[in-house]
């Protein structure tokens, strides 16, 4: 799986002394990382009072909560140095690629390594354009979702239920080798993988076009033949019946450079969603689809969403100075500014600001640009948010921009999702691949809860002191309180009617 890993030299080492035991550790640094199992040798015997939960007999454990420095995987993918602001495609960096790439060759190159000859590309694009089509039952299916559902949760269940349209792809079904050989060598699973990969790149445009229609009441197209991969998902979006339908060109190609910029960004909490249940060998439509959960939150998904929630809380450009003072009150949230990886400017913000541009050319400026630059302005000269090095990221302008075009707030993790199911495949073709075999992810916790404890009968048991965290919440219901005065054999008496 890619190139060897840098061996430790002599001077590559990490000395720890356990003064516990007095014992002395030397841990190799390899590329300038240690192994965590490392630490699991450091053992103790349980120091007189210490909890037994403790298991300090079973070696030290490495806590670091919400993985902000732990490495899961080696990868080739991508690759971001945050200091700096570098975002790099397997080596090739982001603004080439934007500049020169469309996106299903970006595709290629994220999912196989290389950028495509001429024949390769060809191949790819037409396989991928060639699953498109879903089955009839996906329709009755984006049919069944009442018409104001979120379209992240048909996106979700589209991407799950993919997979029962496809046994022959289900390990659970065809053995838990199905994708697996492929790192030995075994071309029908190399096969296997790839007919997976195209089919879930082709169907995911057509699936979050359902979901966008599903709520206008809108019948759904059919893929039309001779256009590319964000054409394709324009015209699924907004045909009408009109003849000779083609997106316009601008808009297609800054929906296609926004795909670019949004197909991967390393291990992100979709991705390791992704990885984390795949790691379990399911099938690849099921990890997508948890993927597609993780990304749904708002934490994750909706930061474009928020910009725009914010910029309209602001109202106008001579508004931003007192929204700034809010925010360094902590009355305000500042959405589109900082990252959790970059700590300078994001490098997709440069290339999405001159997208934007692009698109208001062709739509009108969108009212909340220049409230938009105004705070971007304000926010990137004050002290406050440079100390703490809150740059614009990339969800800054793409929600303008998305704005601009047309789609409702409520769409925009949709837009997030359908690029990065490029990367979301990428790193499980690359999970599968490890020649050392794939082995279920299983972190270790730190457990602080009650030691042993005896129990107690029901009638014996004296009421604890309720908190919010160890009791139930008693909720309203929706139900007529007539059904709960009604009389009914079985009806527990001593039960309260809820509240209304």
């Amino acid at each position: 799986m890619g190139r060897p890993v840098q061996q430790a030299q002599d001077s590559n080492f990490l000395t720890v002394i356990d003064e516990r035991t007095g014992e002395k550790f030397r841990i190799p640094i390899v590329d300038n990382a240690i192994d965590a199992g490392a630490f699991k040798k450091m053992k103790a015997k349980r120091a007189p009072g210490e909890r037994e939960e403790n298991e300090t007999e079973g070696g030290l454990r490495v806590v670091d909560t919400g993985y902000s420095n732990t490495a899961v995987i080696s990868s080739r993918i991508t690759y971001i140095d945050g200091e700096n602001g570098v975002l790099r495609y397997r080596g090739y960096p982001i603004e080439q690629l934007a500049a020169k790439s469309n996106f299903l060759e970006t595709a290629y190159l994220l999912i196989y390594g290389d950028l495509p000859s001429k024949p390769q590309f060809a191949l790819f694009e037409n396989e991928v354009m060639h699953h498109t089509f879903v089955h009839n039952d996906l329709d009755k299916l984006v049919s069944a979702f009442r018409y104001d559902s979120h379209p992240m949760s048909i996106l979700t269940s589209c991407f799950a239920a993919l997979g029962s349209f496809a046994p022959e792809a289900n390990p659970s079904l065809q053995g838990q080798t199905l994708y697996t050989n492929a790192a030995k060598g075994d071309k029908a699973a190399l096969a296997a993988m790839d007919k997976q990969i195209y089919r879930l790149l082709g169907k995911s445009i057509t699936l979050a076009a359902m979901a966008y229609r599903i709520r206008q009441g809108r019948h759904f197209n059919v893929p039309k033949p001779g256009l590319d991969y964000t054409e394709t998902f324009l015209y699924l979006l907004d045909h009408l019946g009109e003849e000779e339908y083609k997106p316009n060109p601008v808009i297609a190609k800054a929906l296609d450079v926004l795909f670019i910029l949004h197909a991967d960004h390393e291990m992100n909490c979709s991705a390791a969603s992704v990885l984390q249940v795949g790691s379990s060998l399911v099938d690849p439509y099921s990890a997508v689809a948890a993927g597609c959960a993780a990304l749904y939150g708002p934490l994750h998904g909706g930061a474009n969403e928020a910009v725009i929630r914010m910029l309209l809380d602001i109202g106008s450009p001579e508004n931003v100075p007192a929204y700034i003072e809010k925010v360094k009150t902590k009355e305000k949230v500042l959405s589109g500014f900082g990252h959790r990886i970059y700590r300078t400017s994001d490098p997709r913000s440069f290339i999405i600001r001159k997208t934007a541009e692009e698109v208001f050319a062709v739509t009108g400026r969108n009212p909340l640009l220049e409230t938009a630059l105004t705070l971007h302005d304000i926010a990137l000269k004050d002290e406050y948010f440079v100390k703490r090095r809150l740059y614009p990221n990339v969800d800054f302008f793409s929600g303008l921009i998305y704005q601009s075009l047309g789609f409702p707030t409520d769409y925009y993790p949709v837009l997030f999702a359908v690029p990065r199911v490029v990367g979301w495949l990428a790193h499980w073709r690359q999970l599968m691949l490890n020649p050392k075999g794939v082995k279920i992810w299983r972190p270790r916790q730190l457990y602080v809860g009650e030691g042993v404890r005896d129990y107690v009968e029901l009638e014996g048991r004296k009421e604890v002191d309720p908190t919010p965290a160890n009791a139930p919440t008693e909720v309203p219901h929706l139900f007529s309180k007539r059904a709960f005065l009604a009389e009914y054999k079985a009806k527990r008496n001593e039960q309260k009617p809820s509240k209304l």
